[in-house]
C-alpha cells in the first residue's frame, strides 16, 4: 500500500496539468460572458431547460449560465426546496444534531450571473413532450424549451436519500431514524455498497454496544469496485465489530416479522431494526412516453456518445448523470464531467453546428473516498483494468459533519443558515 500512496501522488500532478488549463479557461469564459451578455425581456428568450438539481444538474446549470449567448437563458427545475448533500446522509442518519446541514439553500446558485440568464422553479415534472418542446409540472404549469437536459438521477430509500421535498420534513426523517437507531440493540444493514458500509461503520463507532450485521448479496463488499477494496473494507469492519454475511439475499418477513431475515441455509435472525441499503431506480419515467426505445433495459435513458437521446427524433434532448445509460460510473463526479460535454454540444448547436463532443469516461470519475467511522478512511482509484490504487488513512476532517462547510461555501451559502 505504500507503493499505492506513492503512485497516487504521481498521478495528482498529471491530473492537475490536464484539468487546470480547462478550469482557468472556464473562469475566463465566465468573466467575458458576464461583460458581454445582454439582458432581454423574458418573453424574447429561448430556454435551455435542466431537469434535476442534484450534483449533475447544478453543475450543468452553472456552466450554462456562464456560457449561453444573449437571447438564451437556463431554467432549472428541481422538486426539492434545498440541495440534498447525499454523500453525508449515512453519517447524519446516525449522529444527531447534524441533519440540518445536509440541506443547502439554492438561493445563491446564480450569484454573479448576468440578470435574466437564470431562473429556478421548484416543482415536479410529470411529462415531457419532445415534439411541442415543453414539460408539464404536477401543478399543471407548462414550461417550453429549445433544448432539454434530463439530470433527474435515481431514487433510493432512506438513508441513501430522503423522501421529503421540503427541508423541514427531510430533517424530521433524519431525527426519526436517529431515534430508531438509538432504541435498537440488534441492527441489520442489508446492502454492502458505499451507503451500507458507511452506515454500518458509523453505527458501530458511535454505538459500540449495539450488534450490527451487514448483509450483502455478493461474495464481496463494494462489488462495483475492485477486489482489494472489498477485502480491505471487510477487514476494517471486522476489526470494528461489525458482523458480515456475504453472498446472501435474505427474505424479509412481513407484519410483526418485518425485522426478521431468513437466510439461504434456512436460519432466521430477528433484529430490532432492519435498514435496506440496496438498489437504485433511475428517475426516467417522465421521458418514457417519447418512444419504445428511449429507455434501456436498466431503466436508464439511452444516449449517444454526445449524450443526446439515441432516438434521432430528439437531437435537442440530452440526458446525463445517473439517469443516462453511459459507460461512465454512476457517481457525482462523472455527472459533472458529462455536464461539460452537454454544454459544449448545446453551444455548438445554438451556433448552427453539430453536437460533436463525445463523452469518454476518465478513471478519475470513479475515484472513491470512503469514511469508515470517526477517523478512518480509504481512497480507491481504478486506474486501468490492470491497476488499481488503495490508500487507507486517517480522516483529515476533524468535524463529525465531514467538512460540510466547504460544500455550503461552494454553493454560496452561509453556514450561519444551517437551520434555514
Amino acid at each position: 500500500m505504500a507503493n499505492d500512496k506513492l503512485h497516487l501522488f504521481t498521478i495528482l500532478p498529471r491530473l492537475l496539468i490536464t484539468y487546470l488549463p480547462t478550469l482557468l479557461l472556464q473562469r475566463l469564459q465566465a468573466i467575458i460572458h458576464s461583460l458581454t451578455y445582454r439582458s432581454l425581456p423574458p418573453s424574447s428568450l429561448k430556454t435551455v431547460l435542466v431537469l434535476g438539481g442534484s450534483f449533475t444538474g447544478t453543475a450543468l446549470a452553472r456552466r450554462l449560465r456562464q456560457t449561453l449567448p444573449t437571447g438564451y437563458r437556463v431554467v432549472l427545475i428541481e422538486k426539492n426546496s434545498h440541495f440534498n448533500y447525499s454523500f453525508n446522509f449515512p453519517r447524519y442518519a446516525i449522529v444527531s444534531g447534524l441533519e440540518e446541514r445536509a440541506f443547502i439553500p439554492y438561493t445563491n446558485l446564480a450569484s454573479s450571473a448576468p440578470k435574466g440568464i437564470f431562473a429556478q422553479v421548484q416543482g415536479n415534472v410529470v411529462s415531457v413532450d419532445g415534439v411541442k418542446k415543453e414539460v408539464e409540472l404536477e401543478n399543471g404549469e407548462k414550461v417550453g424549451f429549445e433544448f432539454l437536459a434530463v439530470a433527474t438521477g435515481s431514487r433510493q430509500g432512506f438513508p441513501a436519500k430522503v423522501q421529503a421535498t421540503e427541508k423541514r420534513d427531510g430533517v424530521e426523517e433524519f431525527r426519526e431514524f436517529q431515534e430508531r437507531v438509538r432504541g435498537s440493540g440488534r441492527i441489520a444493514v442489508v446492502g454492502g455498497g458505499a451507503v451500507g458500509v458507511q452506515l454500518s461503520a458509523d453505527v458501530k463507532e458511535w454505538f459500540p454496544e449495539k450488534e450490527v450485521l451487514l448483509v450483502h448479496s455478493r461474495e464481496r463488499l463494494l462489488s462495483g469496485f475492485g477486489e482489494r477494496l472489498g477485502d480491505y473494507v471487510a477487514g476494517r469492519l471486522g476489526e470494528m465489530g461489525v458482523k458480515l454475511r456475504l453472498g446472501e439475499r435474505p427474505s424479509v418477513g412481513s407484519g410483526e416479522k418485518a425485522t426478521t431475515l431468513k437466510f439461504k441455509d434456512g436460519s432466521e435472525e430477528v433484529f430490532d431494526l432492519m435498514i435496506p441499503c440496496t438498489g437504485q431506480i433511475p428517475n426516467s419515467s417522465i421521458i418514457s412516453s417519447l418512444g419504445p426505445d428511449v429507455l434501456a433495459k436498466s431503466g436508464r435513458i439511452n444516449v449517444k456518445p454526445t449524450l443526446q437521446l439515441s432516438d434521432p427524433a430528439y437531437p435537442h434532448i440530452f440526458a446525463l448523470g445517473d439517469v443516462a445509460e453511459t459507460y461512465g460510473p454512476k457517481m457525482g463526479r462523472a455527472g459533472m464531467m458529462q455536464a461539460e460535454i452537454v454544454v459544449s454540444n448545446i453551444l455548438s448547436m445554438i451556433k448552427g453546428g453539430e453536437a460533436s463532443k463525445k463523452y469518454v469516461p476518465h478513471f478519475v470519475e470513479g475515484a472513491l473516498k470512503l469514511s469508515l467511522g470517526k477517523s478512518e478512511s480509504v481512497i480507491y482509484v481504478k486506474e486501468s483494468p490492470e491497476r488499481d490504487i488503495l490508500v487507507p488513512g486517517k480522516s483529515k476532517c476533524k468535524n463529525e459533519d465531514l467538512g460540510i462547510a466547504q460544500v455550503w461555501k461552494h454553493f454560496g451559502a452561509d453556514t450561519k443558515d444551517y437551520s434555514v
